[in-house]
């Protein structure tokens, strides 16, 4: 018997991912789908219902998951905030500051959890090292320098007119593969005070970036940088690199491969584990953290506390990639 029942909004590659991680957990189920023309995700049981709105969807459900285009989710949760239904995203939060705070705004107002499913939040290693940067642990940090090279095929952005736009996707891999890359990297440093970058488009029939590098300054002096591609082939784990004044750091895809601390052992606890990391595929077949996102989201509602990435910590990673977008100097 499933005493939370979440409805999911969309029904394309991200949509079935979510099916597969729900059907994984004991007390969690799935009531049904939205979609404009009434179907179901590939896979999916015809027993589930599917409607063309919320409003018409004829059973009882807890929550929503928005597996939509990026620049739509504001006006899902709003929609369903407004039916005082809680409200589980997959990245990014939005595409805009504007659509994030009203959907943030929508959410506090019907007293709803609003979460995001930045996931790599709950890989073990990168919760040790966010913990042990906050504990300044290891001293100054001098530099962080992520790589998030992914291989996209021209059939991938022809696959729907809005990939690789800025009206609905917001971009090219920086707000798309990258994101969650961009939200671990603010969730370790902070927002930068001050960005240049230069991004263009290379190989990709496509509006947006397909390839570019961003150089970001703190407060405290450390200097990033973050490449994001969907040029790489045949697309790379991300690998983060943190230089400080203790040693160095190198995180490959979420989990710590290179540990170079001084007089530190390696805390790592993730060598086992791997999550998908996008690299040469949109398609997601490994759920874990999916699930893991979802479990601690309705343990969130049940407990009437923040989920592990609320709406106000989600929509740094999408302020980061704007103010990389907004001071591109690159002229091709």
């Amino acid at each position: 018997m499933h005493d939370f029942r979440f409805v999911i909004i969309g029904t394309g590659n991200i949509a079935r991912t979510y099916l597969s991680a729900i059907d994984n957990l004991k007390s969690i189920g799935t009531a049904g789908f939205i979609s404009r023309r009434l179907v179901r995700p590939d896979g999916a049981p015809e027993t589930l219902p599917a409607a063309a709105s919320l409003q018409d969807f004829p059973d009882e459900f807890d929550g929503i998951i928005i597996a939509t285009p990026n620049g739509l989710h504001h006006k899902w949760a709003i929609a369903a905030a407004e039916m005082g239904k809680h409200v589980l995203t997959e990245k990014p939060l939005d595409i805009s500051t504007d659509a994030m705070s009203e959907m943030i705004s929508a959410c506090h107002t019907a007293n709803v959890k609003l979460g995001c499913a930045y996931q790599y939040r709950t890989n073990v290693d990168n919760m040790i090292v966010k913990e042990l940067i906050d504990q300044n642990a290891f001293g100054r940090i001098i530099a962080a320098d992520y790589r998030i090279k992914c291989w996209r095929d021209q059939a991938y952005y022809d696959s729907a007119p809005y990939r690789g736009g800025y009206a609905i996707d917001g971009g090219g891999p920086f707000i798309q593969q990258a994101c969650h890359q961009v939200d671990i990297y603010g969730w370790f440093f902070g927002r930068p005070v001050k960005t240049i970058s230069m991004l263009g488009n290379f190989m990709h029939n496509m509006e947006a970036e397909d390839h570019g590098v961003a150089v970001l300054q703190h407060e405290n002096g450390m200097i990033g940088t973050i490449e994001a591609s969907t040029c790489a082939f045949p697309g790379f784990e991300p690998e983060l690199q943190i230089h400080t004044e203790k040693g160095s750091i190198v995180l490959t895809n979420g989990i710590i491969t290179g540990w170079h601390i001084k007089n530190m052992p390696n805390p790592s606890r993730e060598a086992s584990r791997k999550m998908h990391s996008g690299a040469g595929s949109a398609a997601v077949e490994e759920t874990s953290g999916h699930e893991r996102i979802i479990e601690d989201f309705v343990d969130a509602v049940r407990s009437n506390r923040q989920p592990i990435v609320s709406g106000e910590e989600a929509r740094l990673a999408t302020e980061i990639v704007l103010d990389i977008y907004n001071n591109n100097v690159y002229k091709s």
